[in-house]
């Protein structure tokens, strides 16, 4: 499983230093495994304390940016710990849900999704 902590990222200064930038993900270092794709959603969501994302899969890169929370992510069966500051790369067809880590607590997340080219629409909503 790929998760990136913002914690453990040395920023650099960007624009000319006017700006401290932490890369979780380096300049082109997904151009490869991304090529010829397309942004297909950027979105923000929440699961409610007690509450989860039902497993699921689709064709695309899917990425989670936690704000604020903690949760257990799976991705093909793999569990791990993640909390606010955490980017979670979930590669096609990878099986993935999440669900917070307590009953009295919930988890916040940014997520964007490259798509690939040649795949049929998904239909987000099942």
């Amino acid at each position: 499983m790929d998760v990136r902590c913002i914690e453990q990222v040395t920023p650099v200064a960007e624009h000319n230093g006017s700006v401290p930038v932490w890369w979780l993900v380096q300049p082109r270092e997904m151009q490869e495994i991304t090529a010829g794709g397309f942004l297909e959603l950027v979105s923000e969501f929440e699961v409610a304390p007690g509450g989860q994302v039902d497993p699921h899969s689709h064709p695309t890169h899917e990425f989670y940016y936690v704000t604020s929370g903690r949760g257990i992510m799976s991705v093909d069966g793999e569990d791990r710990e993640i909390c606010q500051g955490d980017l979670v790369h979930i590669p096609p067809g990878a099986v993935h849900s999440l669900r917070p880590t307590t009953e009295h607590a919930s988890v916040h997340c940014f997520c964007f999704a490259i798509g690939i080219p040649g795949t049929d629409p998904v239909d987000y909503t099942t």
